[in-house]
């Protein structure tokens, strides 16, 4: 059987992290058996076995980083030993390390005689010529070396920026690849402290505290980096008469406590008229695409959950096709699912715009910036109770909801995102057109 492989579980995912281990080796598995915990740049998944077998070599431990592609485990039929080609790629490091010993001789052949010519009557100074030549030795080939050096870019990234040496690393990885923990490892076991030109230097001492990023939140900064600095956002703003909607919802709830109609939110009936606004508005769901624009004949709805690590966006497809329970229930199950590390890779994928609900959290409005390639995304707030001025011109209590929607002005110009939000109101204002 193959060795296993970091799967490519999101379509931006470079790396991912082990989280834990759910067999030990030695233990037999079946296909579809959930055998791992991988972080991805988007969400930590439960990842199942993709053949039946034997886990019988387990090459990452837990929390070891690896690029996708690299090799995590080898899962074999009964009998069947894990292949031992690993030794076969040593000859080659080693023809190379050989280089570089002889390089160093030479180099310190050269560099020896001038300073023992000079100082040859003084005693301290063969003291002080060992003390600096080794590192006049190390500094020259150190670019080469560190090339040779099998290490992931987490790691030699991090070395940089504490000053070590990765050759003087054993590395714990595949094939004696150095991962970030022995680099860490290292740090601490010399006192090594970050250079003093970082960020941490801006925090006074013993005031708060550094905390890394994890494989998501990483993604997450990288990501609104590039949706905010190419894309050329632009904000529309509306406030819908909440009154009708809070009704709708306190009829189906009284009419149904015990059915499945009583757990139909205030946020479906926002979700189903996004998703009804988009078919009749069918130029605003959409994508830049270089030199053309991608006008979408499904609507994919995306749904911004708040996990503890970070975003998610799991999409609800072809939701156009879907009723007001059915967008509930697919909803539902998703971000039950995302919390619990259960979703599918492509379930976080594909989505053609978004919504972004913080109106539980209290939020009155706000503005959500764009997951490209999607043209927009919508910010919902909370319900507020507020005097407003009725028909008849008098004052008078009522519920306003305030929604946000952020727009990639290459795909949306203002009259189309009008004409959006103008439909998404008339639904939401009258929602009893969601119901059929």
């Amino acid at each position: 059987m193959p060795e296993i492989q970091m799967p490519k579980l999101s379509d931006t995912m470079t790396e991912g992290t082990l989280v834990a281990w759910k067999k030990k080796k030695g233990d037999k598995v079946s296909t579809g058996d959930v055998i791992a915990e991988i972080e991805t740049d988007k969400a930590t998944m439960e990842w199942e076995s993709p053949e039946d077998g034997t886990l019988t070599e387990i090459y990452v431990q837990e929390g070891g980083k690896v690029e996708v592609g690299e090799k995590i485990a080898f899962i074999g039929a009964e009998g069947e030993t894990a292949p031992k080609a690993e030794k076969k790629k040593e000859p080659a490091p080693k023809a190379k390390e050989e280089k570089a010993p002889a390089k160093k001789k030479e180099q310190a052949e050269t560099e020896k005689p001038a300073p023992a010519e000079e100082k040859e009557p003084e005693t301290a100074p063969p003291q002080e010529s060992a003390k600096t030549q080794p590192a006049e030795t190390k500094t020259a080939p150190r670019e080469d070396d560190e090339a040779r050096i099998k290490a992931s870019p987490i790691a030699r990234r991090l070395a940089a920026e504490q000053g070590i040496d990765l050759a003087a690393i054993k590395g714990s990885g595949p094939d004696g690849r150095v991962t970030e923990s022995d680099v860490r490892a290292a740090a601490k076991s010399k006192g090594v402290a970050p250079k003093p030109k970082t960020a941490a230097s801006l925090v006074p001492a013993g005031e708060g505290s550094r905390i890394s990023l994890t494989g998501m939140r990483k993604v997450i900064a990288e990501r609104l980096v590039e949706s905010k600095a190419p894309v050329p956002h632009f904000y529309l703003n509306i406030e819908i008469d909440a009154g009708p909607l809070m009704s709708a919802r306190a009829e189906l709830k009284s009419a149904g406590e015990k059915s499945d109609s009583s757990k139909i939110t205030v946020n479906d009936f926002v979700l189903k008229a996004a998703v009804e606004a988009a078919v009749k508005v069918p130029k605003a769901n959409a994508s830049f695409d270089g030199d053309a624009i991608v006008q979408y004949n499904d609507v994919n709805l995306g749904i911004a959950v708040a996990l503890e690590e970070g975003l998610v966006t799991p999409v609800v497809r072809a939701a156009q096709g879907k009723s007001l329970r059915e967008i509930s229930e697919a909803v539902k199950d998703l971000a039950h699912r995302a919390r619990n590390k259960r979703m599918k890779p492509e379930e976080f994928q594909g989505g053609t715009f978004t919504v972004s609900n913080l109106g539980s959290y209290g939020i009155d409005n706000f503005l959500a910036i764009i997951n490209p390639p999607q043209g927009f995304i919508l910010s919902i707030g909370a319900i507020v109770k507020k005097a407003v001025i009725d028909d008849c011109d008098q004052i008078v209590p009522g519920q306003r909801m305030s929604i946000g929607m952020s727009c990639d002005h290459r795909v949306i110009d203002g009259a189309l995102g009008a004409v959006y939000l103008k439909e998404l109101r008339h639904l939401l204002e009258n929602p009893a057109l969601l119901l059929v």
